[in-house]
């Protein structure tokens, strides 16, 4: 029999001598005993629930969601409601007795589903909860069992649907037939929530040292099943030898009946069309693995901003790409986002981040979190850096956690003073902006020095960096001194036994800074992430492409007043200001933009590309960004519409038949960089 996997924790810790810092106690917990009847047909819930509360909790709020009509089966206890906080009921809990208190209730619950704008063209869909014939989606938050604020939790659940739906939740399940209807789960680590979720699945299973790997489908497929189960071990092999033993009984992967990318405690529910993208193993899944180490293994104290998003992100997502050897375009890409999508006025700092909820709290939360943690790791060094993780995680699973406690682990296994680097880069908004001047190469006594000094030109306070300055040498090598400095101008000086050929400083954007001119071409998410900007429909069109087009442009428009829809004959010439979208090969303005598309082109838009039906292409007037979209598909334009502010690094792309498969993408080459100084041959 299975240790409990507490316990399997600890334990080997303690070998690895990294038993928590201190004996935090664990808040009380309320123990949850579900029963649960559902009839998706008619959207209705049976439940009962019997509550085991800790002691203190005798008089108690109690949150049920409104559909829902609760009776107490205890002479001990009442129930009175007081109110109501949305769509949650607010009832009082009182009980004299020492023993369970047994809840039972009933109702309907179908909220459907809501539509989130997130930034131009990109939005998603979410729900409350709901009981539907095409499936069941219960988070805590919908308030489908009884919620008591701010208390945590355990639960055995025994849920009860018709024949061939499978019930899914955290913790270790189905049980042995769970498609007769049967689903029985049960999670004895402190949660923070229950999720219920059901549909007529198939259900796939396999084992990894111990661990339960799943995959629920609604449609069945034995080969893609078993791509998730293969990559589900790997992965937690992979993040389990880094960082500490998987905290669960099991992961699984489970098909949503909308298109969604969440991650609950021991399996993650993503959409149809998702879990069958090729690239998905390799980016979404495991940051959803991963996840079970950093947020629901970790909790997240959210009153000292969410750490949890920019562990993952670069700890998975990026972390892939390092390993494929695009680090230095990852870290771009993340600078590039920010500066694409936090507007001025809209920067928070770390510490105030809770959740994505559009392109900019993306860029903050998920991509400035991950370069902060580079960050830490190039000046601690790798070994260091997963010594902190290992500390962080041994001390804090099933706690709340912050900063704070990051910040600890880190000092602990370091024996360094970490105040400065996280109040800045934590507690702070705003990037550095970096200058280097005053660059000259002096010789003494038969050897080279290059001298020069590199300066904090943002507004408001430096920031603490550890710099690299990359020196290409003659022989085809190259040096890299790190600076390490808190300082608004730094001045520097390295001596060479040989002449350099040029001097680069941050030349694989490893600092988390404000890019220059040159450092980034433009691409598609400068365009996306434009608080204004223009978009021109080809009013020479056939009628069935102009259709097309203004619904592409309309659903891009949709939420962000900044934006503008109009005919390309409303304007003589293209505005000089703001951001400028041009649809149709027919558009009366592409000469003008062609003009602007960087040369050499990779993809020319004045000639269709062999097998391609659907091109777009980006370029810039000085700081203008423009882009053109050109195709004689208007049935590719809704798929379009939908896929491209996803390809928002691109600078180029083309796409064929009505589906928009991609077959071309791209980045323009960048430019030469202020940060960079070249030095002429010497003088024989």
């Amino acid at each position: 029999m299975r240790r409990p996997m507490r316990h399997l924790i600890l334990s080997t810790l303690l070998l690895l001598g990294l038993a928590p810092a201190q004996a935090t106690p664990q808040p009380p917990l309320v123990e949850h005993q579900l029963t649960v009847h559902i009839d998706p047909a008619t959207g209705t819930l049976e439940a009962s629930d019997r509550l085991r509360l800790p002691a203190g909790l005798e008089d108690t709020l109690l949150l049920l969601d409104a559909g829902l009509t609760p009776t107490v089966g205890d002479e001990t206890a009442t129930l009175t409601p007081v109110g109501r906080r949305g769509h949650l009921a607010v009832y009082r809990l009182r009980h004299a007795g020492t023993g369970p208190v047994t809840l039972d209730y009933r109702g309907q619950i179908r909220h459907g589903l809501r539509r989130q704008i997130e930034g131009v063209g990109r939005d998603r869909q979410w729900s409350l909860g709901t009981i539907d014939s095409d499936g069941i989606f219960l988070s805590g938050a919908s308030g489908w069992y009884p919620l008591l604020p701010g208390q945590r939790l355990r639960f055995a659940l025994d849920v009860t649907l018709p024949a061939g739906w499978i019930a899914v939740s955290q913790g270790s399940g189905p049980g042995a037939a769970p498609e007769s209807g049967r689903s029985r789960w049960r999670e004895t680590q402190p949660q923070e929530s229950i999720y219920l979720v059901a549909a007529p699945f198939t259900l796939y299973r396999d084992s990894s040292e111990g661990i339960a790997t799943q995959v629920y489908l609604r449609t069945p497929d034995p080969t893609l099943a078993r791509r998730y189960l293969d990559a589900t071990a790997t992965y937690l092999r992979d993040y389990g030898a880094r960082i500490g033993p998987y905290p669960y009984a099991k992961f699984a992967l489970v098909e949503n009946f909308w298109e969604s990318g969440y991650g609950m405690p021991s399996f993650t529910l993503l959409g149809s069309r998702v879990i069958r993208l090729p690239f998905i193993l390799h980016t979404a899944y495991p940051h959803e693995i991963l996840h079970n180490w950093w947020g629901n293994g970790v909790y997240v104290d959210a009153d000292s901003g969410n750490w949890s998003e920019g562990l993952t992100n670069y700890l998975a997502d990026y972390w892939q790409r390092e390993r494929a050897g695009t680090g230095v375009e990852a870290r771009r890409e993340m600078l590039k986002a920010y500066a694409d999508h936090v507007h001025h006025g809209e920067d928070v700092p770390l510490s105030a981040f809770r959740a994505r909820h559009d392109g900019g709290s993306q860029a903050i939360g998920y991509g400035k979190g991950a370069m902060v943690f580079h960050m830490l790791r190039r000046r601690l060094g790798d070994e260091t850096f997963d010594a902190g993780l290992r500390r962080f995680y041994a001390d804090n699973g099933f706690r709340a956690a912050g900063y704070a406690e990051l910040r600890r682990a880190f000092e602990q296994v370091s024996g360094t003073d970490l105040g400065d680097f996280f109040a800045a880069w934590v507690e702070r908004p705003g990037a550095p902006t970096l200058a280097l001047d005053g660059v000259r190469l002096e010789q003494h006594d038969g050897q080279i020095e290059v001298h020069g000094e590199i300066r904090q030109t943002q507004p408001g306070a430096p920031f603490p960096l550890y710099l690299p300055l990359r020196l290409a040498l003659p022989d085809d090598s190259s040096r890299t001194v790190w600076i390490d400095t808190t300082e608004r101008t730094q001045a520097f000086g390295i001596a060479l036994e040989q002449r350099p050929l040029a001097l680069a400083v941050d030349p694989g954007f490893d600092v988390f800074r404000t890019l220059l001119p040159g450092e980034t071409p433009v691409a598609l998410g400068n365009l996306f992430g434009a608080e204004q900007g223009l978009i021109l429909l080809p009013s020479r069109a056939p009628a069935a492409l102009l259709d097309g087009y203004r619904a592409l442009a309309e659903r891009w428009r949709a939420g962000h007043p900044g934006w503008r829809v109009a005919l390309d004959s409303a304007f003589e010439t293209l505005p000089e200001h703001g951001a400028i979208w041009l649809l149709g090969w027919e558009n009366r303005h592409r000469a003008t933009f062609e003009r602007a598309v960087p040369a050499p082109t990779a993809a020319p838009p004045t000639q269709r590309l062999d097998g391609l039906d659907s091109i777009v292409l980006t370029a810039a007037r000085g700081e203008q960004p423009l882009a053109w979209l050109g195709t004689e598909l208007a049935e590719a334009l809704p798929a379009l519409a939908r896929k491209l502010p996803h390809y928002g690094k691109y600078g180029y792309l083309g796409f064929v038949g009505a589906r928009a498969e991609n077959r071309l993408k791209g980045q323009w080459p960048s430019g030469p960089s202020a940060l960079t100084q070249r030095f002429a041959p010497a003088s024989r």
